[in-house]
């Protein structure tokens, strides 16, 4: 009798490793990665740290602003494009893939906490010759990266820009929605399970939770996330970053009474991933800044609403513009056009 239930577990057990087996994938090498997602904008550098940079410079070089576009968790630079075929013909976008994500390298030794990945993007405007008075503009995981960045190199950018920004810690009917590769993702058990699986049918659940409306997930869409995080190292980054302890890079009304730049939160009001009360912390935290709530959009309203969250980026940015305007100009208009009181 033990004889037979011990040869059933092992029939099991190969039923169960064949099915593993069967759903495992390789990396891929960047070579063949490069070839499907780079462009004719699309530029490397290496740091000092060794790590190799994925990023993009367009638009007009000698703008008077310069916008720096950073992607969310388990996204890419290619997040922004919709934003940067509006934007390229007035101003100068710097958007670039974070270690472990996209075309960017990740070594076993990079600090992936929100504030190493606001250093690497310091570390990257240093290296292009980036000078202070940017935009910072930031989505998801890049909003908490952009704020804590603002908060560490104070007098840097010139203003920000949050989009579905992270960094509050979330509510327990949140974690509760929260998609279903994520829950997976925190398990400590199935994590070494499913780092090497086809997570082909988890990403396309986690996307269509990002839009309201889910026609915009498209295949071509799901296939980049796949295919990206499957780039040597990506998906044990990915990993670290969602299991990681983020207590003590919360935002608070303390921390983020450091930013003292025109801000603009962005934020869609049926997000599932980032509750939309965020929106308001930020807004109350942060002085002088300005919240749009977006009705029926989701997480990503730079893909959902392209159009329109962008023509509100440019009256931000227009409104930064006449902002910092030289007095001297300022005061040679009035002489031209004289007002009689």
């Amino acid at each position: 009798m033990f004889r037979r239930i011990f040869i059933g577990l092992l029939v099991i057990v190969a039923i169960l490793a064949a099915g593993w087996l069967s759903l495992r994938r390789a990396d891929i090498p960047y070579e063949t990665l490069e070839a499907q997602y780079a462009n004719q904008d699309s530029q490397f550098l290496t740091l000092p740290s060794g790590i190799i940079v994925h990023y993009r410079d367009e638009g007009v070089r000698d703008a008077e602003q310069t916008l720096v576009l950073i992607h969310g968790f388990s996204a890419s630079l290619h997040t922004w494009e919709p934003w940067v075929e509006e934007l390229e013909s007035d101003y100068r976008v710097i958007s670039m893939d974070l270690p472990g994500h996209g075309l960017t390298r990740v070594h076993g030794n990079t600090d992936l906490m929100p504030t190493g990945m606001a250093t690497f993007v310091n570390d990257v405007l240093n290296q292009i010759g980036v000078e202070d008075g940017y935009i910072m503009v930031g989505s998801s995981m890049g909003g908490l990266t952009s704020w804590t960045h603002a908060t560490m190199f104070p007098g840097q950018p010139g203003g920000l820009v949050l989009v579905g920004a992270s960094g509050w810690p979330e509510p327990a009917e949140a974690q509760e929605d929260e998609p279903f590769i994520f829950k997976l993702m925190r398990n400590e058990t199935v994590r070494p399970l499913i780092r090497d699986i086809d997570t082909t049918a988890m990403v396309r659940e986690g996307l269509e939770a990002s839009f309201v409306d889910t026609s915009l997930v498209t295949d071509e869409m799901v296939a980049r996330y796949v295919e990206l995080s499957r780039a040597p190292g990506n998906r044990d980054a990915l990993l670290d970053i969602i299991v990681m302890d983020r207590e003590k890079y919360y935002a608070s009304s303390e921390k983020l009474s450091a930013i003292s730049v025109p801000t603009l939160i962005m934020h869609g009001d049926q997000d599932n991933l980032v509750p939309v009360e965020g929106a308001r912390l930020f807004e109350a935290a942060i002085k002088g800044s300005e919240a749009i709530i977006y009705e029926n959009i989701g997480h990503i309203p730079q893909e959902e609403i392209p159009a329109r969250s962008v023509a509100d980026l440019k009256a931000f940015l227009e409104g930064i513009a006449v902002e910092t305007a030289e007095p001297e100009a300022i005061g040679g208009a009035s002489e031209l056009n004289p007002v009689d009181n």
